[in-house]
């Protein structure tokens, strides 16, 4: 191979990983939009859901028998699948008995319109939930490992005999998945009633209340969707990548950043913002040492912010 061939290689290979990591990242910052976009609540706790989807996802897959009767291949997807009514109902839980109180209605009497309440508030559940899940779970690194994640899929060669690009299989799955789940969301969220009142309530919760939408049960329901699909994320990202109590703490940020960067209120920019984020990380590889490769994200993120505020799929104007 020429010094050309083994660039255009490495460059390629990158841009491979960086689109399959971005779909990833883009559901993930999809679960953290339906939160943020309709209910206008920062949760630091959005990255310890995941977390704790992860360990669900695993112990299904290991308590439950999963792994026996479905195998080490399909078992571990059979587990996301299972686990997704049980994180949509913890997350309805946990907005029916926590963040319900500083948001809504009740805001009104809070300094700050109850985001100072609403940020202590996700900073202690994020805190129960990392320390309680490492009394329960222990500090040690478990995964989901498949027969896919060790495997990949070669496309080429495409320069002669030189050039190809490998495709880990686990990713790749993970990436196709996540396609799916946003294809899905978007047709729940675009043409249902249930989205309708969702994006109804997000607009404009008071004239929603008069036109008969139960706007609390609204962003009951869109905290618990934004939990299960982060928690899902989540659970993909298992199948590849070692966990532990603290890992959500690794994410939360690419999460917000990747919905400020795809603009605010907007869940197809969170995806694309995701996406880029992915993107940026994977070639920054090509120049940067790895332990660089968070700060050329957010490099790129000031630059974008600077250039255009409101993100790239943003509106300029605020709601009402």
């Amino acid at each position: 191979m020429t010094e050309l061939q083994i660039q255009v290689e490495a460059f390629l290979q990158a841009l491979a990983a960086g689109l399959l990591v971005g779909g990833l990242y883009g559901l993930m910052c999809v679960g953290l939009a339906i939160i943020f976009g309709i209910m206008r609540v920062i949760n630091f706790a959005q990255g310890d859901f995941m977390m704790l989807g992860m360990y669900v996802i695993y112990y299904i897959f290991i308590g439950l028998g999963v792994q026996t009767l479905a195998g080490g291949l399909l078992g571990p997807y059979l587990s996301i699948l299972l686990s997704v009514p049980i994180m949509f109902a913890f997350g309805y839980l946990v907005h029916y008995f926590l963040v319900s109180r500083v948001t809504g209605s009740r805001t009104a009497a809070l300094d700050g319109e109850g985001h100072y309440a609403q940020l202590i508030l996700t900073l202690g559940i994020a805190l129960v939930l990392q320390n309680g899940s490492m009394m329960l779970f222990g500090p040690q690194l478990v995964s989901l490992r498949t027969p896919l994640s060790s495997s990949a899929w070669e496309l080429g060669p495409m320069w002669g005999e030189a050039v190809s690009i490998f495709v880990n299989k686990g990713r790749g799955v993970a990436a196709l998945i996540s396609l799916a789940v946003i294809g899905l969301l978007a047709l729940l969220i675009g043409r249902t009633r249930l989205g309708k009142s969702l994006r109804a309530a997000a607009d404009n919760p008071a004239a929603a209340a008069y036109m008969g939408i139960d706007v609390t049960r609204s962003y009951r329901v869109a905290f618990a969707l934004g939990t299960c699909v982060t928690a899902l994320a989540g659970g993909l990202l298992a199948t590849n990548y070692p966990f532990h109590p603290f890992v959500g703490l690794e994410f939360v940020i690419i999460m917000y950043a990747g919905v400020v960067l795809g603009g605010i209120g907007s869940i197809v920019g969170a995806f694309w913002g995701g996406m880029v984020i992915g993107l940026v990380q994977q070639l920054a590889s090509l120049v940067l040492p790895t332990q660089l490769q968070n700060a050329a994200i957010f490099v790129f993120f000031l630059l974008i912010v600077t250039l255009r505020p409101q993100g790239l799929f943003g509106r300029v104007s605020e709601r009402t």
